[in-house]
């Protein structure tokens, strides 16, 4: 039996680095925005080009290999060179591979261009990430004590919902980590995987969709009342803050170098996990999700800089972060 099981995304990802960069100031709804403008009909010079593998499903099965567990894939690919690279990833990760194949299609794949303030702009083609089927599933293979969720759309979440039914039936636990694609679908969309979560993770911007409440702990009580036990809302550079529906364990981040922020939120959520399995300990979890994004946005790549167990634990030997405990 396997530890865990990331059922997810997987992808190609270019990174093209540019010195072009036009920063245009507008207003939109009263609010300032700054957007990247690139001339039309133009030719612009790459100073860097980065060929990595990328996807929510293969950044956490390779954080959770790394860390030290025994880790599976679950998702879909093209038969396609894209798909072989991953692939072979996996295989060099040492990740159990459980990936489909479809014969017509192409593997994931996305551009990401660096942006103003090392932010950065996604370009996304899904390829045939979302056509896994609940009935080409490999059901005898899949037995682990975690499954791993990110998103998943179409008939893959489809799969992921009847996943978390029989993966629920028989002992396994669910951690879930969403995007603004299914948040924006609402509660009712996604609760057939809520109500079986065991470790819910979202970004602040996505738990206001998904629950339509802008105050915190009003959101929180709201995701509380689906029968999730432990829910994590990060924020980016301002922390992130979790709750056991008893108290609020908030981490206040220290200021980094950032390269590029592309897979923090899946090195974050997986490295979570990892610490509440491990210790069973909020503030400790929190450290190490926080070792482990820090690590990612500090280097191109979304999992070429994931941490080991022993590399994490160092990291917040050197100055841990800050914890506050809040009753909720």
């Amino acid at each position: 039996m396997l530890d865990i099981i990331s059922v997810g995304s997987a992808s190609l990802d270019v990174f093209l680095s540019t010195e072009y960069c036009r920063k245009i100031k507008q207003k939109s709804q009263g609010q300032p925005c700054a957007l990247q403008a690139y001339p039309i009909g133009g030719k612009i010079l790459v100073n860097e080009l980065l060929f990595t593998t990328g996807g929510g499903g293969t950044n956490t099965a390779v954080s959770f290999s790394r860390l030290g567990f025994r880790a599976g894939y679950l998702g879909m690919l093209g038969a396609d060179h894209n798909a072989r690279l991953i692939r072979d990833e996996l295989k060099r990760e040492n990740i159990r591979d459980f990936s489909l194949k479809q014969n017509k299609g192409i593997t994931g794949y996305s551009v990401i261009l660096d942006s103003h303030e090392h932010d950065r702009t996604i370009f996304t083609y899904k390829g045939v990430n979302n056509s896994l089927r609940w009935g080409e599933l490999p059901l005898n293979s899949l037995k682990a004590r975690w499954f791993y969720f990110s998103t998943l759309l179409g008939t893959s979440f489809e799969a992921q919902k009847k996943l978390a039914i029989w993966a629920k039936q028989r002992g396994s636990r669910i951690a879930f980590n969403i995007s603004s694609y299914l948040a924006k679908k609402g509660i009712p969309f996604i609760k057939d995987i809520l109500s079986r979560t065991t470790i819910f993770v979202l970004n602040e911007e996505e738990s206001i969709t998904l629950s339509k409440e802008k105050d915190r702990k009003k959101r929180f009580h709201i995701l509380h009342k689906l029968g999730i036990p432990l829910i994590v809302i990060t924020n980016g550079r301002h922390g992130a803050t979790a709750s056991d529906n008893n108290k609020l364990y908030s981490i206040i981040p220290k200021q980094v170098k950032v390269i590029e922020t592309t897979g923090a939120g899946d090195a974050f959520a997986s490295s979570f996990l990892a610490g509440i399995w491990r210790k069973n300990d909020i503030p400790f979890a929190l450290q190490l999700a926080q070792a482990n994004a820090n690590s990612v946005i500090r280097h191109h790549g979304a999992k070429n800089i994931l941490l080991t167990w022993p590399q994490a634990l160092k990291e917040i030997k050197k100055k841990p972060w800050r914890i506050r405990i809040s009753s909720f």
